[in-house]
């Protein structure tokens, strides 16, 4: 064994028992220093299973027996109804108009031509008969007239020679004496509010022809040729 092999085992038996004693003393420091009992209370705390936590079982509310409670903010607040409700109400409301559109469209009364022309002939003699003392004209009756819009355009010459410049109540005095209470709108030149009660209060129906005669500022004297007189007349 040459020199150069004895150093260098010399120099790993050195490091070997530099390491060793090393080693020792830090064995020797950790058990000063007991961290050996506390690494194994880390350990066993952490093996072993934490306790469960006990849940409260949910009881069913009812609603009907137990009102939700609200804040203060929204507590005097009605309650909103639950959106399927809503539906429900919206899809009945519809169900219902439609139904009942389709009732009126179902009763509607159509005249004839030889009925229509018959009405208006007979009003326009009637307005010859009334003569000039004061402004009128014929108004023949369409089924927008008499059902489902019940809006009343009126002749726009007339309208803006005769009528109010602004909005205000027109009062339709019928033959009987009878006044009904009606919504003129300038801008539109028509009746609207109240026009639908008197079309229906006096069963107008397509066809029929009306004469109305301005006898006040805001008032009408309305005459009304029914379109069935043309099988009266016929007889």
């Amino acid at each position: 064994m040459g020199t150069a092999q004895r150093k260098e085992m010399a120099d790993a038996v050195s490091y070997e028992e530099q390491r060793r004693r090393q080693v020792e003393a830090n064995k020797r420091k950790l058990e000063e220093l007991q961290l050996h009992h506390l690494s194994a209370a880390v350990r066993e705390a952490a093996a072993k299973p934490s306790p469960a936590k006990k849940r409260k079982a949910r009881v069913p509310r009812d609603a009907a027996a137990e009102p939700l409670r609200r804040s203060g903010r929204v507590a005097n607040l009605p309650e909103k109804p639950k959106y399927r409700e809503e539906v429900q109400d919206f899809g009945r409301k519809v169900r219902r108009t439609y139904g009942s559109r389709r009732k009126d469209l179902a009763n509607r009364v159509y005249a004839t031509d030889e009925e229509r022309s018959h009405a208006i002939t007979k009003a326009e003699e009637l307005a010859d008969e009334l003569g000039s003392s004061f402004p009128l004209f014929v108004k023949p009756m369409t089924q927008s007239h008499v059902t489902g819009g019940f809006w009343l355009g009126l002749p726009t010459p007339f309208c803006r020679k005769y009528l109010p410049k602004r909005d205000e109540t027109i009062t339709l005095e019928d033959e009987e004496d009878d006044e009904s209470e009606t919504l003129y709108l300038t801008r539109k030149m028509g009746l609207s509010a109240g026009w639908r009660g008197f079309a229906i209060e006096h069963k107008l129906v397509d066809g029929d022809c009306l004469v109305f005669q301005l006898i006040e500022r805001t008032k009408f004297k309305v005459y009304m040729i029914r379109a069935s007189s043309y099988h009266e007349d016929e007889e």
